[in-house]
């Protein structure tokens, strides 16, 4: 099969003929249909985050199952379905307690000593969180996947294995936003578009959106936002605590920058709730003042929105079904895999929303 492959750190991505294995237990073959282009993907391919190699990228993803192997009851041949990254065990503390999203068991990859899933020539290929899904076939285990509504459109369906799960997650579960409490929304790429569309959909009331780029605020408006602001004003901040009158009961940063970050407490009335979802460097360390601890104010991480995914994916795409859930706004472009390492330059200049690969 093709398959983006990524050699070293801060070089392009090569498209090579890749072999993938046959599925043993509980794992399932999908036949890739649409990936998203998440700047997660980017911190690997930059060197920001570090990664074996060589590796394939790309875990937002949605395809068609093409074989299963033994023991597998959550899906079948010819179903179509969305990946998702944290794959669970469905054994260990977290799993058990409701926290599937912090599962980190060895048991939904294959044991030391197997045959990789795979191979590059002769040389294994680390698979990427779970899933590598820069290629023409994925495999995975059957807990990195849930089947979906057939009449969903494939491109859209991509975009819920990360970008609305993490947005829309941290509205629906990480900070469950109460209707008629105001949430400010730090960056306006796809994953924080999905969390001012949620917010709507939740129930919000003034819903603030902050980011420098003008047809980002625009399409945030579009989406849900009450209210729209350059992130990069000296006073964005203020002008956020003016409109709510006090601060907001929710701010949500998805950039993943320590400024960014900064301002989601600052935007804070008393009590309120800072959650930080976006991938910032490692060894940056975000805090809260004295006051902001007299205050009663909170920071929390949220990652991969708190999913629940094999519940959470079915009702985002009831959303879409429905009207709710805005997914075709968000995706800013559709390229084949050839045009992958385009699609990353355009992440890093920041001014899009969504690229998405499409397989034919």
């Amino acid at each position: 099969m093709k398959a983006a492959v990524l050699f070293e750190a801060n070089t392009p991505l090569s498209i090579e003929d890749v072999t993938v294995s046959k599925p043993t237990a509980h794992e399932v073959l999908i036949r890739t249909m649409a990936v998203g282009v998440c700047r997660s993907d980017l911190h690997f391919v930059d060197g920001a985050y570090p990664h074996a190699m060589p590796t394939i990228p790309g875990h937002e993803a949605c395809g068609v199952v093409e074989a299963i192997g033994d023991e597998v009851r959550g899906v079948k041949v010819g179903d179509h379905v969305v990946t998702c990254l944290s794959a669970f065990c469905g054994q260990c503390e977290f799993c058990v307690t409701g926290r599937m999203s912090l599962c980190i068991d060895a048991s939904v990859r294959r044991p030391k000593g197997a045959a990789p899933r795979l191979m590059l020539g002769d040389r294994p290929i680390a698979q990427m969180l779970n899933l590598s899904a820069y290629a023409e076939m994925m495999l995975v285990h059957e807990h990195a996947c849930v089947a979906i509504d057939r009449d969903m459109p494939m491109d859209r369906a991509a975009l819920l294995g990360c970008a609305i799960t993490t947005g829309a997650g941290a509205v629906f579960n990480t900070t469950d936003v109460t209707p008629g409490e105001t949430v400010c929304v730090v960056g306006c790429g796809g994953i924080g578009l999905a969390a001012v569309n949620a917010a709507k959909i939740a129930g919000a009331g003034k819903i603030i959106a902050l980011d420098p780029v003008p047809a980002k605020r625009a399409m945030a408006e579009k989406l849900g936002a009450t209210h729209s602001i350059d992130a990069l004003s000296d006073t964005a901040a203020d002008e956020v605590v003016a409109i709510t009158k006090g601060g907001v009961h929710h701010a949500i940063e998805a950039v993943g920058r320590t400024q960014s970050a900064a301002t989601a407490v600052k935007v804070l009335r008393r009590g309120g709730t800072a959650t930080i979802l976006g991938m910032m460097p490692l060894g940056e360390k975000v805090g809260l003042s004295a006051m902001d601890l007299l205050s009663g104010k909170r920071l929390q991480g949220g990652f991969m929105g708190s999913n629940r995914f094999p519940v959470d994916i079915p009702r985002l795409v009831d959303f879409y079904m429905r009207g709710l859930l805005d997914l075709d706004t968000i995706i800013a472009d559709r390229m084949p895999l050839e045009r992958i390492n385009d699609a990353f330059d355009e992440l890093r200049r920041g001014d899009t929303t969504r690229s998405v690969i499409t397989f034919s």
